[in-house]
């Protein structure tokens, strides 16, 4: 990592047709979604092992298919950065020192408390995923479409979330 906190590009070559310059832009987004997906399945596990009450069971098995999908999107996102040329890097103080929002503050919770805060960062992941495809339109159609089929999972994950926190009516309890 350079000092500013970003993927160094460090082969001497890309994907064919993408310039070096628009290759770095590109494993920067990819970057910030890696960081963004390892913290989401790490807080996953922290809910799964952590959630307590009525519904326990449920949400318990919900969360664990999640974090596998969510490490196979990791996956094929640090594949795609060194598809490009660049480096992914995912170890624990690097995450740390990359990630630009709070940690998951929850520790042992009520299945509601874990699935409000949860709703939460499923807000700012699927938010930050949008950000980065419009980013990735005019750069990147191959990172672009790995990004929106992740965004779709995402998207669902949520939906499964809040399916615990809506009311008939269609509010979500906070």
């Amino acid at each position: 990592m350079n000092s500013n906190n970003e993927s160094t590009q460090i082969a001497e070559f890309t994907a064919p047709s993408v310039n070096n310059e628009s290759a770095q832009d590109i494993i920067n987004i990819l970057d910030n979604r890696m960081v963004a997906l390892i913290d989401l399945q790490l807080t996953l596990k922290h809910i799964h092992w952590n959630v307590v009450g009525p519904n326990f069971i449920g949400v318990h098995e919900m969360l664990d298919p999640q974090v596998d999908t969510i490490r196979e999107m990791t996956d094929t996102i640090a594949e795609r950065i060194a598809t490009l040329g660049g480096v992914p890097i995912g170890t624990p103080q690097s995450l740390i020192e990359r990630r630009t929002w709070q940690d998951y503050a929850i520790g042992k919770g009520l299945v509601t408390e874990h699935l409000a805060a949860l709703d939460k960062v499923y807000n700012g992941i699927n938010k930050d995923h949008r950000k980065a495809l419009d980013k990735l339109a005019e750069l990147d159609p191959v990172s672009e479409d790995m990004l929106v089929g992740q965004l779709a999972d995402l998207e669902q994950f949520q939906w499964f979330v809040r399916a615990h926190i809506e009311s008939s009516t269609g509010q979500l309890s906070r």
